[in-house]
């Protein structure tokens, strides 16, 4: 199983990394420090093996903060081969892996919740092996079990984002 992205320290502005404890555990709480999009796709793709099948992930983060870059290591790491894009203007991508469908939702231009579930939301979550769901903060009432990321860039720091798990 890949391990998360190594600790490596505090950064020059005094943003502490308050990493996992061990490799493969990050807990509600816990935020990680990455450094460029390479280290986002490895934390997904240590994330990948740790969720159980049919998990749903929630992603938060501003537009550019790597939610679809953390989402390629997720998928990689499930075993497509092939590019990993944001789903912004068609809601909704599945990629096949030999784990089971993968979905990546988008639903940033979606304007109710009862649209998503009008294209047949639901049905699909249930039979993926993981969904992962951007801007989707009107459905986390809907998958109390769901892990919640929040990815936020830092000031003053060129390419680094820490990843806190919210629930």
């Amino acid at each position: 199983m890949p391990a998360f992205p190594p600790d490596t320290g505090p950064l020059k502005t005094g943003h502490l990394d308050t990493g996992p404890s061990e490799p493969g555990s990050f807990e509600t709480g816990q935020s990680r420090l990455l450094r460029g999009p390479e280290e986002q796709r490895q934390f997904g793709a240590a994330l990948a093996p740790t969720l159980p099948p049919a998990a749903v992930l929630f992603l938060e983060g501003e537009l550019g903060a790597g939610k679809t870059t953390l989402t390629s290591g997720l998928i990689g790491a499930l075993g497509f081969g092939g590019p990993v894009t944001s789903p912004t203007y068609a809601l909704i991508h599945a990629y096949p892996t030999p784990a089971g469908r993968v979905l990546h939702v988008d639903a940033y231009r979606v304007r109710s919740v009862q649209e998503l579930y009008e294209l047949d939301l639901e049905d699909l979550i249930v039979g993926s092996r993981l969904s992962v769901v951007e801007w989707g903060e009107r459905l986390y009432a809907d998958y109390p079990d769901a892990m919640i990321l929040r990815l936020e860039h830092l000031d003053g720091e060129e390419d680094v984002r820490r990843v806190t798990r919210l629930r």
